[in-house]
């Protein structure tokens, strides 16, 4: 199954968002051609009430521990409230470039 397929049905499922966004950000990094291994997963579910960011972080990485066992080697959360969401005028935030690996290196 491909990483991002993974991702969101196993949030979607598990958290019910009103938003969800799951984005394979590995071109941007020194890795392997086709390796799934950087994301970036928005979230906003009435599932965060009440929650810190913290927990909403855990909780998103407790559902995505068999991608993060295999290929996934980094997952940027960006989790939100509804009401954080509108907030923010539904956008999240943009990924910065790449500062580590080198062309004959790959960091994994």
């Amino acid at each position: 199954m491909q990483v991002k397929t993974f991702l969101e049905s196993t949030i979607e499922t598990a958290l019910s968002p009103s938003y969800l966004e799951v984005v394979d950000e590995s071109f941007m990094h020194n890795v392997p051609e086709g390796a799934q291994s950087h994301f970036k997963v928005t979230v906003v579910s009435n599932a965060f009430e009440g929650k810190r960011l913290i927990a909403r972080h855990r909780e998103i990485n407790g559902l995505a521990t068999e991608a993060l066992q295999g290929p996934v080697h980094a997952l940027a959360l960006h989790t939100y409230t509804p009401a954080e969401w509108e907030a923010r005028g539904g956008q999240s935030l943009t990924s910065p470039d790449c500062l580590g690996g080198s062309n004959t290196s790959p960091h994994r």
